[in-house]
């Protein structure tokens, strides 16, 4: 190899590094979008359970017609059974979507009481300590990666920012309560996020990975659905008729699809912090522009959110990859 291609290639490898963080901050904006839709679509509905399947289940729709329709949508699914066969994929690694499903269920579950800067602010405190420990196993495609002081200090930074921006709602032990449901979830993310990049890389197939997600979480959804009916009855709400209250579950695949093909470049801490960027700065802009009558963007929760940035930032400078020295 020359010596020209030999100093390009730290080059181009940073500069698919950054595009790939500018993507998941871009995918990070649309969850953020997305809690609102379902948050919304679960007061319609007057369940968070039926919302969930409902943005699962047009995800799902959508996939596929997609996968069948597209050559490399075939291909990946040709992939995604040789590759169980053979041992490259375990199935496992085939249940991210499970996560995602109940990320999708707190959203409808949770936003309409706590609003969406809240709500991200929780998700964000379980998704950066859990994307550590998911680097450190080396569960992602990018391989083992180790726990810096940096990237420690950035983790229980986020926990100090969710406590700050919860703190004017501590005396209110069911709020206090709802929030944990969107901090276990962010914990759940991160895995989740690992493992579909696992599945992307074996497939070779952005659809595919993402099909295998939406698939996982609504057959997870549909049968806690038929349980709640079974045991509560059916939601007390109709389908409402406006069309953006539907739009959760094609974001959701959006979403899905950039963080199982950035993964590799970044980690699953950097895509991590990425997306938290992107859904704190489009939570706190949702709830000042368009607030809703849960959503409160006091002192508190903006200097929360910016604390979750600082965080990002400290860890993030803490994850650079040393490239002077082996």
């Amino acid at each position: 190899m020359s010596v020209t291609a030999t100093a390009a290639a730290p080059t181009r490898s940073a500069g698919r590094r950054a595009g790939a963080v500018g993507l998941a901050t871009t995918g990070g904006v649309a969850v953020a979008v997305q809690s609102r839709i379902n948050g919304e679509l679960a007061g319609r509905l007057g369940d968070g359970l039926a919302a969930a399947v409902v943005s699962f289940g047009l995800g799902l729709l959508l996939l596929s017609v997609l996968v069948p329709a597209t050559r490399s949508g075939r291909r990946g699914l040709r992939a995604l059974r040789g590759a169980l066969t053979g041992g490259l994929l375990r199935p496992w690694q085939c249940l991210g979507g499970a996560c995602g499903a109940f990320l999708v269920f707190t959203q409808g579950a949770t936003v309409g009481t706590l609003g969406v800067a809240v709500f991200t602010v929780a998700v964000v405190a379980g998704q950066s300590g859990s994307s550590l420990a998911v680097d450190r196993a080396g569960i992602g495609p990018s391989g083992r990666q180790p726990v810096t002081g940096a990237r420690l200090g950035g983790a229980v930074l986020t926990v100090v920012a969710v406590l700050l921006a919860v703190g004017d709602r501590l005396g209110d032990p069911a709020t206090l309560g709802l929030a944990l449901l969107p901090l276990v979830a962010g914990i759940g993310v991160a895995w989740q996020q690992a493992v579909n990049g696992r599945v992307r890389m074996a497939t070779e197939s952005t659809l595919t990975a993402t099909f295998v997600n939406f698939t996982v979480g609504t057959t997870v959804l549909l049968a806690a659905f038929a349980v709640s009916v079974a045991l509560r009855g059916r939601p007390p709400g109709s389908l409402p008729a406006e069309p953006w209250l539907y739009l959760g579950g094609p974001v959701g695949v959006v979403f899905i699809a950039v963080a199982a093909t950035v993964v590799r470049f970044t980690g699953v801490l950097l895509l991590g912090l990425a997306t938290i960027a992107g859904q704190v700065i489009g939570a706190v802009l949702l709830d000042a522009l368009f607030p809703t009558a849960a959503s409160r963007p006091g002192a508190a929760t903006l200097l929360g959110a910016l604390l979750t940035l600082a965080a990002v930032a400290l860890a993030a400078l803490g994850g650079r990859r040393r490239t002077g020295r082996r």
